[in-house]
């Protein structure tokens, strides 16, 4: 991680987390403040999940697109500071300040919003801003002509997989593509604005972190969801059967979360097809990630050792099967195209020593879960502070876990765990932190920050010690997950004092008079 072996420390948390008066956290004055507070909390990584357009129970980790950026993230406020809305238009908006998004609802009238937007532009755009929609379209070329397509068709298809879509077109027959291009090019050339503004809001506000003094660490799941454009524009390098169905999935065996593995239903690449082409759509992918953040989190990194293959018609993941993956031949074709490769290698879940092995050898820091470091089972010392190394990047929890809060205080409905050993992981956990349980959250961030891991990172429901309602995301939930807000109100300056108060303490920051920041 590209820290320069400096001791830091972040926060977690998403953009549609963030705060604001239109039912979703936005790129907007939210962002800007939210990066004033990290600033003023000495912290100086701000990480978030998968940034494209979410599908699936509106997961980051089921996208449209490796490649495109979430249009529900624009701003309608910084639209209006740039002419193309009117503030008329966002009188009677609602979603409001809620402390939950409802995706649907967001979707309904901020793509309206966006279509504004564009007839604005279309009638008032000046001559430099139409080159520069023009040098947008021809950076991301690479992805972005069929993902515009891809959306404009299943909007047409009333939003049905593209394996249910019309023949012609399911299968890229190229007469096909051609007629709904052509049949969509208002559509199209919609999706295509919608992008053309988030790649622009985002770029200010990473410009805006990097001010700050803040940098962005992201997110890349291993695999891709099946209804995406990834796949319906490159099914060779995925093992689909005929009709376009995946052959085997992706997911976890029986595991911590869930007794019956983790069956995620993404298609699994046909790594010996990547290899023939130098792995080129992944060195695309990554490239496109690194142009928005400054590191990535490479999720399920011990799938490129070995992936636990599900049979497609399986219900579950327990009938599946370890099958080797790309190994050190695709890290070293990475570094090839792009140099010294600034990623965090998640590496929880059954890990081997060929894992290991393979981490190292490019010198990729890994993880640890604090939350983890009291269970019964043979890893939890390995989660435990006095073991950690120095290249390493430190949880209280992540966006899967529950909240401190709410696992202090919860039972054993999200896990395999039995009553008498969460009693005995609470005790182990008073022990080893020194603490009667009150404000059990600080504790933790106190342990975390003390460590000698280089990075220590903290979700914010954390910093809040927000209980159970606040969780992000439960595994294995269909629904209902990745909802959770931030309210304007949370942020204040005691918690920001608190939090550059043991970052200071710890050395993980520096006061802006010191360090020239």
């Amino acid at each position: 991680m590209d820290s320069g072996r400096r001791r830091v420390s972040g926060i977690l948390l998403h953009p549609t987390s963030l705060p604001g008066p239109f039912g979703i956290g936005d790129l907007g004055p939210a962002a800007d403040r939210f990066v004033d507070f990290l600033r003023g909390a000495g912290q100086r990584l701000w990480q978030v999940l998968p940034l494209g357009p979410t599908g699936y129970g509106d997961s980051p980790y089921q996208c449209f697109s490796a490649f495109a950026g979430n249009p529900l993230l624009v701003s309608p406020q910084r639209l209006v500071e740039e002419g193309l809305l009117a503030r008329g238009d966002l009188a009677s908006l609602s979603g409001g300040a809620s402390s939950q998004v409802d995706y649907a609802e967001v979707g309904r009238f901020k793509r309206p919003l966006l279509a504004r937007a564009r007839e604005v532009f279309e009638r008032d755009a000046s001559a430099a801003q139409r080159r520069d929609l023009e040098a947008f379209r021809q950076a991301q070329s690479s992805w972005l002509a069929d993902y515009a397509l891809f959306m404009a068709v299943k909007d047409a298809h009333d939003g049905k997989p593209w394996t249910r879509w019309e023949p012609g077109i399911a299968a890229r027959e190229s007469e096909s593509l051609e007629s709904w291009r052509q049949r969509l090019a208002p559509s199209v050339e919609a999706q295509t604005f919608a992008q053309y503004l988030f790649f622009r809001q985002w770029a200010a506000l990473r410009e805006r972190c990097h001010a700050a003094g803040v940098r962005l660490l992201g997110d890349v799941p291993i695999f891709v969801a099946h209804d995406s454009a990834d796949v319906w524009a490159h099914r060779d390098l995925f093992r689909l059967d005929e009709d376009g169905s995946p052959a085997c999935v992706a997911g976890v065996p029986p595991d911590y979360f869930s007794a019956t593995g983790q069956r995620w239903g993404n298609p699994l690449y046909d790594w010996d097809r990547l290899a023939e082409t130098g792995y080129g759509w992944w060195v695309e992918r990554l490239r496109s990630a690194l142009a928005l953040v400054d590191e990535v989190r490479l999720d399920h990194f011990r799938g490129f050792e070995a992936y636990w293959e599900i049979p497609g018609e399986e219900e579950t993941a327990v009938k599946g099967r370890w099958v080797k993956g790309p190994g050190a031949p695709f890290f070293e074709a990475l570094r090839d195209a792009l140099g010294e490769l600034p990623i965090v290698a998640e590496n929880l879940g059954v890990i081997t020593p060929e894992v290991e092995e393979l981490r190292e050898r490019f010198g990729f820091p890994g993880m640890a879960i604090l939350q983890f470091a009291f269970g019964s089972d043979g890893s939890a010392e390995s989660f435990q502070p006095h073991n950690y190394v120095r290249n390493l990047v430190a949880y209280t929890g992540t966006h899967d876990n529950d909240t401190l809060a709410g696992w202090w205080l919860g039972g054993v409905g999200d896990s395999t765990r039995e009553a008498e050993q969460v009693d005995e992981e609470r005790e182990l956990c008073r022990r080893y932190l020194g603490t009667d349980g009150r404000e059990i959250h600080w504790a933790f961030i106190r342990a975390l920050l003390a460590s000698v891991a280089d990075t220590a990172i903290v979700p914010m429901q954390d910093v809040l010690g927000l209980g159970n309602e606040a969780r992000m995301n439960l595994p294995g939930r269909g629904s209902g997950n990745w909802r959770w807000r931030l309210l304007e109100s949370d942020l204040t300056a005691e918690v920001r004092d608190r939090l550059l108060d043991l970052a200071l303490l710890y050395g993980r920051a520096a006061r802006e008079t010191e360090d020239g920041e």
